[in-house]
């Protein structure tokens, strides 16, 4: 396939599900998440829907819960998962910190994914994104450190290097809130840290569907003939997340 007559890509592959689900301990991560209790905040998501199979299977967590706003997306994935007992589903939004302290009783350990992501929404919404993103982040932030979460792992994004959009620039703010949480947390044994990966092959919102769909065309546009894109696949995501907590 050529990019803009000049570019060229071969064919990707990423280790699958079951090939990560027998693959050597990830450090101690075996032992540390067996029997505890996880949350991930927009949990019904593309990057949620790929971390909670794969970490049931991996691990054996007590609880696993799905933390979103979204309850046509919970009836949905709540299907997938309506025999397996550790699966949880809390209706609730970072913006509300009452409805995170009770939802982040007894966790041990929180993936945060929850955000307002799509960048021309971002720029069209502006407070909306900083709600979400930065006010959000902070609620979680107090929240965990209240709540004795053991561990917390933020999902960035390549946009928060040197942003030059709001999505970018509330995702940078949200970074710097989870660094500087470990000082913030005092005493406290939580610990707070961020992944920042680029283009999520397969997640809502990748360009590779939208590639995909003028692959017949022959010729893909590019913002600049010198950029990189750096693909990821959701699989290799949820390790880095694994390898984070």
């Amino acid at each position: 396939m050529s990019l803009g007559n000049e570019y060229s890509i071969g064919p990707l592959r990423a280790p699958t599900r079951k090939e990560y689900a027998k693959a050597p301990p990830v450090w101690d991560k075996d032992l540390m998440l067996t029997n505890h209790s996880i949350l991930i905040t927009g949990g019904t998501g593309s990057f949620g829907n790929t971390f909670v199979p794969m970490t049931l299977a991996r691990f054996n967590p007590s609880r696993l819960i799905i933390f979103s706003r979204d309850e046509i997306k919970q009836w949905e994935m709540a299907k997938t998962f309506q025999d397996d007992p550790r699966v949880r589903f809390f209706i609730g939004d970072v913006r509300d910190r009452e409805r995170l302290y009770r939802a982040l009783d007894g966790i041990d350990y929180v993936v945060h994914a929850a955000a307002t992501k799509i960048v021309p929404t971002a720029e069209y919404n502006p407070f909306e994104c900083v709600k979400t993103n930065i006010i959000g982040a902070m609620n979680l932030i107090d929240a965990c450190i209240d709540r004795k979460v053991k561990r917390v792992v933020a999902l960035s994004t390549d946009k928060a290097s040197s942003p030059i959009n709001l999505y970018g620039a509330t995702k940078l703010a949200s970074d710097k809130l989870f660094v500087a949480g470990n000082s913030y947390s005092g005493n406290q044994d939580t610990r707070f840290a961020v992944v920042r990966y680029g283009n999520v092959m397969g997640s809502r919102g990748s360009v590779i569907p939208f590639f995909l769909s003028i692959k017949d065309k022959g010729v893909l546009p590019i913002t600049d003939g010198r950029m990189t894109r750096f693909m990821i696949s959701l699989e290799q995501g949820v390790e880095l997340v694994w390898h984070a907590l």
